[in-house]
């Protein structure tokens, strides 16, 4: 079964590009823009020209951050849940 094109790739401008599989082809298409940014779940995990190293130069490294990122965004939540349901909140 293939997975979902949850990997979204706009243009500085906030056009969307392209919907892609892997956070390593969403490295490469914000690359080859030279500007734009990547969002996972809602959330933005790489703005290209504004992180330490262009996409362009390494698919592998922006990957790596993107993953990242999408790991403490889905850390935070899961803490936020566990935390009301501790506090009793259903």
């Amino acid at each position: 079964m293939a997975s979902a094109l949850v990997w979204k790739v706009y243009s500085a401008s906030g056009e969307h590009i392209a919907s892609v599989r892997d956070a390593e082809d969403a490295a490469a298409l914000v690359g080859l823009h030279d500007d734009g940014k990547v969002r996972v779940d809602g959330r933005i995990v790489w703005r290209e020209g504004q992180e330490e190293d262009r996409a362009g130069n390494s698919y592998d490294f922006a990957a790596g951050v993107m993953h990242q990122r999408r790991r403490e965004f889905h850390d935070a939540a899961l803490n936020r849940w566990l935390a009301l349901q501790r506090a009793g909140v259903r």
